[in-house]
């Protein structure tokens, strides 16, 4: 076994060990998470899309209906 197959090894040991233990303290801090700190952390990812400047178009109008319109088009038989 070469050395970088053996350090290979090595991580995935570590990983398989450590990715369920640190899945169950995700689960943990989530059961745990008060609503004020999760509406704290939602607005803070929210508050980043605030820097991007919209045009007055765009305020008002997306596509998205258009979009979806597209999307539910069917083929004719």
């Amino acid at each position: 076994m070469t050395p970088e197959t053996a350090a290979q090894r090595e991580w995935l040991r570590q990983w398989n060990e450590a990715g369920p233990a640190l899945a169950a303290r995700r689960r943990d801090e989530l059961l745990h998470l008060s609503d004020e700190r999760a509406l704290a952390a939602s607005e803070a990812l929210l508050s980043l899309i605030t820097t991007v400047t919209l045009s007055p178009g765009r305020r008002h109008w997306s596509g998205l209906v258009e979009q979806q319109a597209l999307f539910h088009r069917r083929p004719a038989p």
